[in-house]
């Protein structure tokens, strides 16, 4: 369960780029613990979003778990104890606010509305009734993303960096 993630001295690490989550979110192949998708039928906006946001709050909480463990044992003079890391991890993802922690909706919303520029993503076709339509009937359905061909096809470079990709800069 844990693994090596190395941040620059004394930083936060951000093992994966938001691009590269999408991207393999949408291609079914369920990034850092987020849930399988079928590709065909893709995924909606907000649970990609979702799924980014606990990867990247589970990230952040075993990195620091990993580096105060190291510490503790460095300085007590013992091997590290992976129990006690996945302890720490626990204790770590309950402290970090899913509100007030790494990327905003709508950051990633903009960020979203990139890839669609680039014909990267689009619509399945498959809409689904959302839940403020419970209270608003004229509000939006949920529509499901999937990866276009032109998305599978771009370099990781073009991923990890799409609005150079758009505006030719790559």
């Amino acid at each position: 369960m844990v693994e090596a993630l190395r941040p620059a001295k004394g930083g936060f690490v951000r093992s994966f780029g938001t691009g590269w989550f999408i991207r393999e979110f949408l291609a079914g192949h369920s990034p850092y613990g987020s849930p399988r998708i079928d590709p065909a039928r893709g995924s909606p906006q907000a649970d990609i979003f979702h799924w980014y946001k606990l990867s990247l709050i589970r990230t952040s909480a075993t990195d620091k778990a990993i580096r105060h463990e190291e510490n503790q044992a460095r300085q007590e003079g013992r091997r590290i104890d992976p129990d006690k890391i996945d302890t720490l991890i626990d204790r770590y993802i309950s402290k970090l606010p899913f509100k007030t922690s790494f990327c905003r909706y709508h950051s990633f919303v903009s960020y979203f509305n990139i890839l669609q520029q680039l014909h990267w993503v689009e619509p399945s076709g498959i809409t689904e009734p959302s839940t403020i339509q419970d209270h608003h009937p004229d509000a939006p359905p949920l529509t499901f993303y999937i990866l276009t061909i032109a998305g599978l096809s771009a370099s990781y470079k073009e991923w990890a960096n799409p609005r150079a990709a758009l505006y030719g800069k790559t």
